[in-house]
């Protein structure tokens, strides 16, 4: 699983990939809106709309881990997740700043901003030495 060529492109893809299942991916896909609790979100009364997108989140979320975790042992021929890492986690990046710029966000969203940014770097740092 682990590249001994590229050992920490493998160990970047395979941690990043288990922080985001835990974190993200299966709490969006199976509880949003216990997700939501836990990030300081105000939960709406209605939250049929919330729990689709949510849902659909991490489903997306998911299947982009399941495919990067399945390139870690062989992350030069899988160079492109690094770019899609890279996209990911720099649009999630913009996106959380600029909830924070319209103050429509808990401060726990605030904190993604940081997460992202570093995940961001890392992949595109990472990837352009493989």
């Amino acid at each position: 699983m682990i590249d001994p060529e590229h050992a920490l492109a493998s160990w970047f893809m395979l941690i990043s990939s288990a922080v985001f299942l835990v974190g993200y991916a299966l709490p969006l896909l199976f509880v949003p809106m216990t997700w939501a609790r836990w990030f300081r979100w105000e939960v709406p009364e209605k939250t049929h709309l919330a729990i689709y997108l949510g849902r659909c989140l991490g489903a997306v979320a998911l299947s982009i881990i399941v495919v990067v975790v399945r390139g870690a042992g062989d992350p030069r021929g899988h160079r492109v997740l690094f770019d899609l890492i890279a996209l990911v986690t720099g649009l999630m990046t913009l996106v959380h700043t600029w909830g924070a710029i319209r103050r429509i966000q808990p401060w726990t969203e605030h904190v993604e901003i940081g997460l992202y940014a570093l995940v961001t770097g890392l992949a595109l740092w990472i990837g352009s030495g493989l």
